[in-house]
């Protein structure tokens, strides 16, 4: 099966965000979550190329507590065909999240998988990088994007 996997975030939309009195973060309780929008692109993009007829099935993955559910039900409803959560109720460093994502690509052997470029709550895309950088990723990982075209895969 021809899947793309998108990894999608829930991000915080009050502003400004207060922090945390330990200075261990940014508060999220009673913070409208939403689906962060530099992924909402990844996830339109994958429906885009499965609309053309090169991908079988688009596949949306997030780590998180059980809440993150609810950006996953968006993107179920934008047109994925498929949502995996990894619940966790810890905050998960970057690294650990790549390694996530690898053990997620193992199992679910995507042929492309697209991850928004940065999170707007905490400006970070660290996940991406150490995919990139520590070789998890096993695949090709540009950095930026700006127009894609993609080749029927074999």
């Amino acid at each position: 099966m021809r899947r793309i996997m998108v990894a999608l975030s829930a991000c915080g939309l009050q502003r400004p965000r207060p922090v945390k009195p330990d200075n261990t973060g940014v508060v999220t309780e009673g913070v409208k979550m939403s689906l962060n929008p530099f992924d909402e692109i990844a996830l339109e993009e994958a429906l885009r190329i499965k609309e053309r007829g090169l991908a079988d099935e688009v596949l949306a993955v997030s780590i998180g507590p059980a809440d993150t559910q609810q950006q996953l039900r968006t993107a179920l409803a934008m047109g994925a065909d498929r949502s995996i959560l990894v619940q966790t109720d810890t905050a998960v460093p970057p690294l650990s999240v790549a390694k996530i994502f690898r053990q997620l690509i193992d199992k679910e052997q995507p042929f492309l998988v697209l991850l928004g470029k940065q999170a707007i709550d905490d400006d970070n895309g660290q996940a991406r990088r150490c995919s990139r950088r520590c070789g998890i990723a096993r695949r090709p990982c540009p950095a930026r994007r700006s127009r894609s075209r993609t080749a029927r895969p074999r």
